[in-house]
């Protein structure tokens, strides 16, 4: 117990005094999960808003398919990113595995079907109240979906803030990817679990209070953005 308390000490010295290593692994760790969720938006969001609101034929399979990968595995995307970008995967010649771009990707992959999956029901269920109005004024579709995009935005920033949240807490894959290399591909995740097995607890602990405080921020975000939602609702 004396122990703990010691760890946990230092662990609040580190985080109050902004160690520079501490500074560094929390950096990069945003700079991958932040990059991961604009990539992953730029896919998925329109992705999603095209599934919400057209129609054709596989349609249902597609949407099942979203579904069933928001829980995809992270540690079979980990290895799955590991064979095409490995020397003998076919791009291996990029040369990215054991790169913060390694992680990225792999995050990319892991939380795109999450954005594409959440931003899909919000836009069709957004879709059904202006549906009959659209068709009335012979809205094109490509107007109809920017139109939607614009008018859930709130709703879809709480489905990026998500998948965010995923990407930021994520260690199967970045790990397998990343290589949790010193000052190149240790991010926070990694880091926790290569410091807790080395028995350094002051480390892991000072991580894991920043990695909370992440998490509390993220769905104090969501909840901010939810409130606003629900006022222009009524504006």
């Amino acid at each position: 117990m004396h122990e703990l308390g010691d760890a946990f000490h230092i662990a609040m010295t580190l985080v109050i005094s902004a160690d520079s290593d501490l500074l560094e692994i929390v950096g990069l760790s945003l700079r991958v999960s932040i990059t991961a969720m604009l990539v992953s938006c730029a896919v998925a969001l329109p992705l999603g808003a095209i599934v919400a609101i057209t129609h054709f034929p596989g349609r249902g399979a597609v949407v099942v398919v979203l579904n069933a990968l928001m829980g995809l595995p992270p540690v079979v995307v980990g290895l799955l990113v590991y064979l095409l970008l490995s020397n003998a995967g076919p791009f291996g010649w990029l040369q990215l595995l054991y790169t913060p771009t390694a992680m990225i990707i792999a995050q990319t992959i892991l939380i795109t079907p999450i954005i594409a999956a959440l931003s899909r029901q919000v836009i069709e269920d957004l879709h059904r109240e202006y549906a009959e109005q659209f068709r009335s004024l012979c809205v094109p579709a490509h107007t109809a979906m920017a139109a939607l995009l614009w008018d859930a935005r709130y709703s879809l920033l709480t489905v990026a803030l998500a998948g965010f949240g995923r990407a930021v807490a994520e260690v199967g894959a970045v790990i397998i990817v990343g290589g949790n290399i010193n000052h190149l591909t240790r991010v926070m995740t990694t880091a926790i679990a290569l410091e807790t097995s080395k028995g350094d607890l002051a480390l892991a602990l000072a991580l894991g209070i920043v990695l909370l405080a992440i998490a509390l921020l993220v769905n104090s975000g969501v909840m901010a953005l939810r409130s606003t939602a629900v006022r222009q609702a009524y504006v």
